[in-house]
């Protein structure tokens, strides 16, 4: 006979104190949680404060593994990166039967945008502007994790960066903080859903708290310097957003800031996370973020692990920090009871809040991941979503065929001999794209594979590498980790070079898988170099010396320096990394099933020296002329011209729009009133499509100067070919709210500009004034 205990949860619930927690209220939450702690220890207290990674554990191995000790000790709160149900259930059932009091684990996993159905990366998610599309590929997540055992996701990354040299934008929302504010709260109700209570929604992370995106020369983890007006105008809202939204917890950033570390960093964690907009989860440290401190300069282990919880910080990540010195700092009254029992709190509530005292098996149901992990739904969804993520950069009108008119190269009808080239063009692996921890790497069809099921016996689709990824094998080998190999081919450039043209002499038109490699962006993936890789230059340079006609395909993490791809091919199509049913979702852009009408969020620079280049910057003093590139001792360079090759917003389609002049409703808006600013929209061309209506505004003059355009709204709408809509835009004095130089949130009265258009840089404009 095996003995079995009950935990704490089986006792209070039998006693009548354990109110199930779907009724979700504060005082018996208060209630349980008071009783809960008046019965642990001090090393029990810390033990909920420490969040260790498993490492991998086998199924019926997990009484053994280095991890049960702890957690029968109580010296564990919560595990992350472990899949699978079944080994989930078994350490959770070490924590709740086999510990003191039974406290249940939260499992964490990078559930970034996608668990097996992976849907694009979230730069590329964020190019749809379709906050319903971005929200279903949260909740979708949120249904495979939560099915697989996973309670509680490190997502949304909204971290505003400006420069594309940082590998992690792959994983953010762009440039801009009004759109990556919007995208935040759908990505937190994705998750969350209502209130956490059903067993298919799981505790979001947003991250990284502050400015991680910032980091100087494009280098990640490096040091972020800016002023605090800065700060709260141009990259605090997406995070302000998400706690608005609710968000369960906030994960700590790497960088310093005021040159004091995130994770130490009182100003941030406590005064502005918790003081000024009232965030009531717990934060988590990034992986090691507590030991790294120590590297920072700012004290052994156990002065920044002090730092850390004194400032506001809940949960250790890896570091060990907390529960290896804690006890120490305590009894030397470096923390005080008050100070650990309040972040042992947050992380009970947290588990209170998901239901775990409840039902600690709530994410352990063994029958959900047949029923609910990468489904044909949830696939449909995927392929949708990427098709609607791609950004058609150029589209230039070709001869197919001798005799035949010019028109546009894309869509093209798939029959004839189609040549699919590029070292992107057969790898299964790097569809998915970076941070995809629970993908089923080899599940995925290539571009090759979904291109030829696509167009079986109307095509005969011709393959060849072409080149390697780069010419370096070593940087080859750092940009391709974690199971995403192009398995580098050991044959000459020059004979990869020969077979490709080969294939594509005999082909009627040319696609060119080319770019980046899936771990060429994201995290520790910083380049100083924004071209596609030079073997492949090469390569597409004598791809349209062919004259055939070559459609690049151009997979990426980043905005890439693309000159000379602008200049000389005639179609392309960025479709980023669109996850995994990204093969058929190209096919069904470049085939004409669907038009694509993505648009750029975050700027395509020409040359690296003009980083960082964005949209909404100031004016100077010496300002230069629209339409003029060089003037002496004005703000230009010698070289090239301050203008971004696609800016902010841009993206084509296989239709034409026209936008009317801006009508407003009126000149003047007084603090208390409102105006409409209204457009006509019309589908000039012969394709249906969507088109997203960018509205933006400056303010003319300020007591602070203030940038030359900010995104204040957008409407995504659907024409058919000839169809007209107005799109109105109600502008009231909040939107035009700004933080002044004594961080004082106002409107100003003054003249403003109302800017509306297909992008930032072709928009029609007006102006009004506030009074």
């Amino acid at each position: 006979m095996i003995y079995k205990k009950l935990s704490l949860s089986i006792l209070l619930f039998s006693a009548g104190l354990l109110t199930a927690s779907a009724q979700k209220s504060p005082q018996d939450m208060n209630r349980f949680i008071d009783v809960l702690m008046n019965k642990m220890t001090l090393e029990e207290k810390i033990g909920q404060l420490n969040l260790p990674v498993t490492g991998e554990i086998t199924t019926g191995q997990a009484k053994s593994s280095d991890i049960a000790a702890k957690i029968k000790q109580g010296e564990v709160g919560g595990l992350f990166n472990l899949k699978g149900v079944e080994k989930i259930r078994e350490v959770q059932k070490q924590a709740v039967e086999e510990s003191r009091l039974g406290i249940p684990l939260l499992f964490g996993m990078d559930v970034i945008h996608g668990y097996e159905t992976m849907f694009p990366i979230p730069l590329g998610l964020s190019c749809t502007w379709d906050m319903a599309a971005i929200e279903e590929s949260a909740r979708i997540a949120a249904v495979e994790a939560s099915a697989d055992g996973i309670s509680w996701t490190f997502s949304p990354m909204v971290d505003i960066s400006r420069d594309p040299r940082w590998g992690r934008v792959s994983e953010g929302s762009g440039e801009d903080p009004f759109l990556g504010a919007m995208i935040a709260e759908a990505m937190v109700r994705g998750y969350q859903g209502k209130n956490m209570l059903r067993n298919d929604e799981i505790m979001a992370c947003v991250k990284h708290f502050a400015l991680y995106g910032a980091g100087e020369a494009g280098r990640d983890y490096n040091t972020v310097d800016m002023s605090r007006q800065r700060m709260f105008n141009d990259y605090m809202l997406p995070y302000e957003a998400a706690v608005e939204a609710g968000v369960g917890s906030v994960m700590a950033s790497f960088n310093e800031v005021d040159g004091v570390p995130a994770t130490a960093n009182k100003w941030l964690m406590t005064d502005i996370l918790r003081g000024q907009w009232g965030f009531n989860g717990f934060v988590v440290t990034d992986y090691t973020g507590i030991s790294e401190m120590i590297d920072h300069g700012i004290g052994d282990l156990q002065t920044v692990s002090a730092r850390a919880i004194n400032a506001g910080v809940d949960m250790d990540m890896v570091s060990e920090g907390f529960v290896g010195t804690m006890k120490k700092s305590v009894q030397e009254g470096k923390v005080s009871m008050e100070t650990l029992n309040t972040a042992c709190r947050r992380i009970l509530e947290a588990k209170y809040k998901l239901g775990l005292f409840d039902n600690p098996y709530k994410y352990c149901d063994p029958k959900r991941p047949a029923r609910d992990i990468f489904t044909k739904a949830h696939r449909d969804a995927a392929r949708r979503i990427a098709a609607e993520s791609f950004v058609l950069l150029k589209n230039d009108n070709v001869t197919l065929h001798p005799g035949s008119p010019s028109e546009p190269l894309l869509p093209f009808n798939p029959k004839g001999n189609i040549a699919v080239i590029g070292p992107l063009a057969n790898s299964r692996s790097n569809m998915p794209g970076t941070w995809s921890v629970a993908a089923v790497l080899d599940r995925s069809p290539s571009l090759v594979e979904g291109l030829k099921e696509m167009t079986a016996g109307k095509a005969n689709i011709r393959y060849a590498k072409g080149s390697n990824l780069i010419s370096d094998a070593a940087y080859e080998e750092r940009a391709t980790m974690f199971g995403r190999s192009l398995n580098r081919d050991n044959r000459t450039d020059q004979q990869l070079l020969d077979e490709a043209l080969n294939v594509a002499r005999q082909s009627d038109i040319i696609i060119a898988a080319l770019g980046e490699s899936s771990e060429m962006s994201g995290e520790s993936s910083s380049r100083t170099e924004l071209n596609i890789p030079d073997v492949q230059q090469n390569l597409l340079k004598e791809l349209v010396k062919t004259g055939k006609p070559v459609v690049l395909v151009l997979f990426t993490g980043r905005p890439l320096t693309l000159n000379w791809e602008q200049e000389h091919v005639p179609a392309i199509l960025n479709v980023w990394f669109g996850g995994s049913e990204a093969a058929y979702a190209i096919g069904d852009a470049l085939f004409g099933y669907v038009n694509p009408g993505g648009k750029l969020t975050m700027t395509f620079p020409k040359n690296v020296g003009q980083i960082p280049l964005y949209y909404a910057h100031k004016n100077t003093g010496r300002p230069l002329k629209e339409g003029k590139w060089f003037e002496k001792f004005r703000s230009n360079y010698l070289d090239v011209d301050n203008e971004p090759l696609y800016p902010f917003g841009y993206g084509l389609s296989y239709t034409t729009f026209s936008y009317s002049d801006i009508d407003l409703s009126n000149s003047t808006m007084d603090m208390n009133g409102s105006l409409t600013a209204a457009v006509e929209v019309t589908n000039t061309g012969t394709w249906p499509g969507t088109e997203v209506v960018q509205l933006y505004i400056r303010d003319i003059v300020g007591s602070s100067t203030r940038p030359v355009k900010e995104l204040k709204g957008f409407e995504k709408i659907f024409l058919e070919p000839g169809e007209m809509k107005i799109v109105r835009f109600k502008i009231a004095p909040e939107m035009l709210r700004y933080y002044n130089y004594d961080l004082q949130l106002v409107a100003e009265p003054g003249d403003f500009e109302v800017m509306i258009g297909t992008n930032s840089r072709d928009v029609k404009t007006a102006k009004f004034t506030l009074n």
